[in-house]
């Protein structure tokens, strides 16, 4: 179940607790993706740009006979384009989602993360709340925080469509 079933079925974020993620560092924030929606990992490679794509977009890839849209993580996330991250740490996380499946240009992977016997919180007060905000949720993390991603709402999946939008 994800974060935004849970909210809309009147549950708690803490339906979600016990699921394990896959955390990254984009900017100097950490964020992470349910495991359970995450493909694989792999290496940049080269992209083919999308004429009048989102800014978000930066392009497609083939993978395995796929041909796979990348977004760039900072942009999708409204964050500050720089400090430029370190070249050899830039990783596609390849989110899937139902039949979709989806790259997310990262700064840097790091661990997995159980949210075993922690709270999942809401996303903090205060910030700009958009309907397809993707953060569901932030998890308390070493002596801070990881914002919690819904892959569908980051990749702007609309239930039953077939595409990216």
């Amino acid at each position: 179940m994800s974060a935004n079933q849970g909210r809309q079925r009147g549950g708690s974020m803490a339906a979600v607790a016990g699921h394990q993620w896959l955390s990254f560092r984009m900017g100097s924030q950490l964020y992470a993706a349910p495991l359970a929606e995450v493909s694989e990992v792999i290496r940049e490679g080269e992209l083919t740009p999308v004429p009048g794509a989102a800014a978000d977009l930066l392009g497609v890839r083939p993978l395995r006979g796929r041909i796979v849209p990348v977004l760039d993580g900072r942009r999708r996330l409204g964050l500050a384009l720089s400090p430029l991250p370190e070249p050899t740490q830039v990783r596609l996380v390849m989110l899937v989602h139902g039949p979709h499946l989806v790259g997310l240009r990262v700064d840097a992977v790091g661990e997995l993360l159980s949210s075993d016997g922690l709270e999942i919180a809401p996303p903090p007060p205060g910030r700009v709340s958009r309907e397809e905000d993707p953060v569901s949720g932030v998890l308390p993390w070493q002596g801070g925080f990881v914002a919690l991603l819904d892959v569908c709402r980051l990749c702007r999946l609309e239930q039953g469509n077939d595409s990216v939008a």
